[in-house]
Parts: structure tokens; sequence; C-alpha cells
């Protein structure tokens, strides 16, 4: 896979880049400009950053780092039971905690919500932080959703962090996923005030909440493009109309003509 002239390395993590440091400069440098390449191309080109991070597990698949990135970019592109395994792998490796609410989502996507209810419930959860245990309830609502439970997902999304009025970076999307779990329940007066409360919170854009609120207030979106291209097919059948009636002026005068 080619490597941008740009890319050099050095963008990584510096705890990834100590990793790294277990293999020779050489290699090192090779994996580290692919999980630059993997963090660059996550979120706009899925399948991109698969194929570089194929090529880090492929370079230096005894690194950590290497198995959780290799994990993302399998998750990006759906492939569920890949993610599940790679992130398995760079827990034994570390013994960390962090990867679990991703590996219950994993679950999740392989069509096992049971199972990441399970791990909703494990020990491991309370070695989490904060942010660790929002993302493993956002997970949890998500599995009772799967399983119909509609009520149950909206209880499990009750807690002190949603009710809490300061902003932290999950705040958006716990409101929404409550805004959203409401709605599905049929309680739409209840979810415009969560969607709202999301766009409130939501600074950089990481929810389409404000699109939701406004779907809930009746407000139809024209797409500027589409309303230009209408008005210049407007303003041709003006004209073509002008000149229609003109001819017909010019037919009409020509009778004039012939009567004088």
């Amino acid at each position: 896979m080619p490597i941008p002239e740009d890319v050099t390395g050095d963008e990584i993590d510096k705890d990834v880049r100590q990793e790294l440091q277990s293999l020779p400069k050489g290699l090192a440098e090779d994996v580290a400009k692919n999980l630059v390449m993997v963090a660059r191309l996550i979120d706009e080109d899925p399948e991109g950053a698969y194929a570089y991070s194929k090529v880090a597990l492929r370079l230096a698949s005894r690194v950590a780092a290497v198995r959780e990135a290799g994990g993302f970019a399998a998750y990006a592109n759906q492939k569920y039971s890949e993610a599940l395994a790679e992130f398995r792998a760079a827990r034994r490796m570390t013994g960390n905690v962090d990867l679990w609410p991703v590996m219950a989502d994993c679950e999740r996507g392989l069509g096992r919500p049971e199972k990441a209810l399970d791990m909703a419930g494990a020990p491991e959860v309370h070695k989490l932080d904060k942010a660790g245990q929002v993302e493993m309830r956002l997970v949890a609502a998500g599995a009772r959703r799967d399983m119909g439970q509609l009520d149950a997902a909206i209880v499990t999304l009750q807690s002190p962090e949603l009710a809490s009025n300061s902003v932290q970076p999950w705040t958006a999307r716990l409101r929404y996923a409550y805004a959203d779990a409401l709605l599905a329940a049929g309680r739409e007066s209840e979810a415009r005030e969560w969607f709202a409360k999301a766009v409130e919170a939501d600074r950089d854009g990481s929810t389409d909440a404000s699109d939701r609120l406004a779907e809930l207030d009746g407000v139809e979106f024209v797409d500027a493009l589409d309303e230009d291209e209408d008005e210049g097919e407007d303003g041709d059948e003006a004209e073509s109309r002008g000149a229609h009636q003109a001819d017909g002026d010019s037919d009409s005068d020509d009778g004039d003509s012939d009567k004088d």
C-alpha cells in the first residue's frame, strides 16, 4: 500500500511508539506509517483503513497496538467476528479492559445481544473509567433494543451521567441514544426534549440530533443545488414562453400587415 510523503510515522501516540520499540527500527517505522494511515482513513474511508491495517498486522502481529488498530478497522467495516478476534488478542497481550465495551458491541453485531448483556454485567465493567462505563451502558441499551425491550433500554440509559448538566465527551451520544429510545417507544414529546438537549451538548457534530429535532418539528430541508436547478428550469420555461409569446406577437403583426 502506498504511503503519502507527508506521513512520517511520528504522528502516532507516544504509547504506541513505545510499543513499537520492540521492533527493528526500519520495521517499526513502516508499521508506524501504516498505523497513521489507519487512523487517518478510518472515518472517511474505512475500506482503505482496513487495507493498511492488514499490512500492519502482516508486519507486526505480536504488537498489541497493531492488533487493536486491526480490530477497529475491521469493526468500521462491520467485520465483527474479525474485529472481536483482534480485540481479544490485544486484551490478552495487555490485560487492559478498555476494549470491553467495543467487544460487547461486536457481540451485538454478530447477533448475540444476550452475550453483550452478560458482558455488561461482568466484573470488568467496574474497572472501566467513566467514559468506558458510559460506553458500556450505551451498548447494553442497544442490546436491549435488539431484543425488543424498549422500556428496559430506556431504563438502562437513565443514569447520573444522563441527568448531569455538565457536558462531557460522551454527553451528546448518551442524550441522543436516550431520545432515540424514547421516540421508538412512542414518547415523542420527551424524545423532542432530549434531542434538543443532545443538540446543546453536541459541539463537534458527532450526532445528527439537530436533523432529528427538525424532523420532529416538521421542518423540511431543501437541497440548495436542487432548488437552483428548479429555478433554472423555471427560467428556461419562462424564456420559452416569452419566445412563443414573441412569435405570436410577430404573427399578429404580420396578420395586421396583410390586412393593410
